[in-house]
């Protein structure tokens, strides 16, 4: 498979909360991150979300903050086991919560020299 990631992926144990902001569902849905870039995460979870949705995201980062955000579905796999592996782009991140991705990432490169 063609590597398509704009910035390198790190993975995370972490959960967030993931709500559709077109009013349909307000419910919210815990997610499994399986990696994450200061451009996008990916993770896994049991619902079906929707291909180019925007959900509004409060992902926990390593440090135990919470960061607010937007991201948008770009890709989505059905896994055997009944979950959905997604793809998602951030989308308008303040550049203080980017910036605190980019400090993982240069931490997880520095340890793994």
């Amino acid at each position: 498979m063609e590597e398509r990631r704009k910035s390198e992926r790190h993975p995370m144990e972490s959960t967030i909360l993931i709500k559709r902001l077109d009013g349909k569902t307000a419910e919210e849905v815990t997610i499994d991150i399986t990696d994450v870039s200061k451009t996008g995460i990916g993770f896994t979870c049991s619902e079906a979300l929707q291909i180019g949705a925007i959900y509004e995201t409060f992902l926990k980062i390593w440090t135990q903050e919470t960061l607010h955000a937007f991201v948008e579905i770009v890709r989505i796999v059905k896994e055997a086991d009944k979950k959905f592996n997604y793809g998602c782009i951030f989308i308008g991140m303040p550049e203080m919560d980017n910036s605190r991705i980019m400090v993982y990432e240069t931490v997880q490169h520095m340890t793994q020299q």
